[in-house]
């Protein structure tokens, strides 16, 4: 069993005006087989979460650390918080011109492996995830998000997950812009290699429409840049009926 563990994480943003500490004590732990909701009005600091954890140059650690099963990530470059196991689906991803979708997962694959993947083999599971992902064969020639829709961005973000396998998967509002058949399909996939890896699952949103389809351990309420409460799916349900406005003070 795998653990993603938060200790007290403060981190601070670049800004015009300088250094601006957004999360202010973060707790929180994930083992694998989990699947945690962090749920909470926009600007709490959820996304920052995620890019400080994946090691987003503009986002600094100033206290406090995330552990990769007892190994500090603070210490560890993109990469290797990449090859320890650490996925992140953005929220918004970024179009990458003149690298075709097919060269851009078989060297993401020999990247995290330290190896380049058979190449029957890895045509196969490309084409079995696209095939659940429901994207046309032509979809692997494309230049990297260049043109997509939000949908098929987000679809080709669950494709990288399928196909890397990582440890811990953190969904940056991967809910954003779908229509609600590319919501179920995106859910799909997310739950398949839940399934199939024992995977832990941090999944980011605002709303509980994505919890319909994906099921959460956990749920958290996360506001000013700390876990205000915790719980189990019914507090989503609340959250739902109530909103975040009894947690802005805490």
């Amino acid at each position: 069993m795998s653990t993603l563990s938060i200790k007290d994480l403060h981190v601070s943003v670049e800004t015009q005006e300088g250094n601006k500490e957004i999360l202010k004590g973060v707790n929180l732990t994930i083992q694998s087989g989990e699947i945690h909701a962090i749920m909470g009005p926009n600007g709490s600091g959820k996304s920052t979460m995620a890019y400080a954890l994946a090691g987003h140059p503009s986002y600094h650690i100033i206290g406090g650390d995330a552990y990769l099963d007892g190994q500090s990530i603070s210490e560890m470059t993109v990469d290797q918080r990449a090859k320890a196991g650490l996925f992140l689906a953005m929220q918004y991803p970024v179009a990458v011109a003149g690298v075709s979708v097919s060269n851009f997962l078989r060297t993401a694959k020999t990247a995290i492996d330290g190896k380049a993947p058979q190449i029957r083999t890895w045509v196969k599971d490309v084409k079995a995830s696209m095939d659940n992902l429901r994207m046309d064969a032509d979809f692997a020639d494309r230049d990297v998000n260049v043109g997509f829709s939000g949908g098929e961005k987000k679809r080709l973000e669950i494709l990288q997950m399928e196909l890397l396998k990582p440890s811990f998967a953190i969904l940056d509002e991967t809910d954003s812009g779908l229509d609600v058949d590319a919501l179920r399909i995106v859910s799909e996939g997310v739950n398949r290699v839940h399934g199939q890896t024992g995977c832990g699952v941090m999944l980011i949103t605002h709303y509980t429409r994505i919890l319909r389809y994906i099921h959460p351990s956990h749920v958290h309420v996360f506001v000013n840049g700390h876990v205000a409460a915790s719980g189990g799916p019914e507090l989503a349900d609340q959250l739902e009926d109530e909103g975040y406005d009894k947690y802005l003070g805490l």
